[in-house]
């Protein structure tokens, strides 16, 4: 197993981020994206600190005790180390969801046919036009192949969210979203989330709270799937 993989730390147990599963959480250092609105930038410009062997032990003991793993950050898909790590996590008996922002379609798609994931959550973080404001980074169509990748498969379940601050995008972007979905024939949930502002935690690119928040009432009525507003 690669003993370099950029972890940051664990959280020991969840029972609200694994669907239907209790588990823990392996946060990675290291991302992608460069999203403003991000409360975790020691995560974004971090190095890693935590190591491999010292989670396998951890995992070892909770054995019969937790049913998963989430892989999120930071963004755990850059590593090359990371498939590794999954096989030994996956002979151990856990179920692996990955956080995502969907910028490697390239590993999704060997992760998936490989069956290392059970659950992929899938940040749709803007519509094309926005992309770049909202990621520092103008690489929408890999995203848009990962978000391809996962509509058009059966393996395994999947989300899609998007965090909304207002002075990023819109009810016209949600909606462009929702519309999108639409076409795609996505039949799982939608979750639009509303950006909190930490006062004890500063964002990455210094963004403060919102002038306003989006008006949920305003939104297309899906045709096919279900959206659910977290933090409104």
């Amino acid at each position: 197993m690669a003993k370099t993989l950029p972890i940051y730390s664990v959280t020991p147990f969840t029972m609200l981020d694994f669907p239907k599963k209790t588990a823990c959480i392996v946060w990675f250092s290291g991302c992608n994206m460069r999203c403003p609105y991000c409360h975790n930038p020691e995560l974004v410009k971090g190095k890693g600190r935590g190591d491999v062997d010292e989670v396998m032990r951890f995992l070892k003991k909770r054995q019969g005790l937790l049913d998963g793993v989430v892989l999120t950050g930071g963004e755990a898909s850059v590593y090359p180390g990371l498939p590794d790590f999954i096989r030994d996590v996956k002979a151990l008996g856990y179920a692996v969801k990955l956080d995502t922002n969907g910028l490697r379609p390239d590993i999704i798609e060997k992760f998936l046919d490989e069956g290392f994931l059970d659950y992929v959550a899938l940040d749709y973080k803007s519509p094309p036009a926005k992309f770049k404001a909202v990621t520092g980074t103008k690489k929408y169509a890999d995203f848009e192949k990962t978000l391809s990748l996962l509509c058009n498969q059966s393996k395994i379940d999947f989300e899609l969210r998007t965090t909304v601050h207002t002075s990023l995008m819109d009810e016209n972007d949600v909606a462009a979203i929702i519309k999108d979905l639409e076409k795609r024939g996505y039949k799982g949930t939608y979750y639009v989330q509303n950006f909190i502002a930490d006062n004890d935690r500063p964002t990455l690119g210094n963004i403060g709270d919102q002038e306003r928040v989006l008006d949920i009432e305003s939104l297309p009525e899906p045709k096919g799937f279900e959206v659910e507003f977290r933090n409104f």
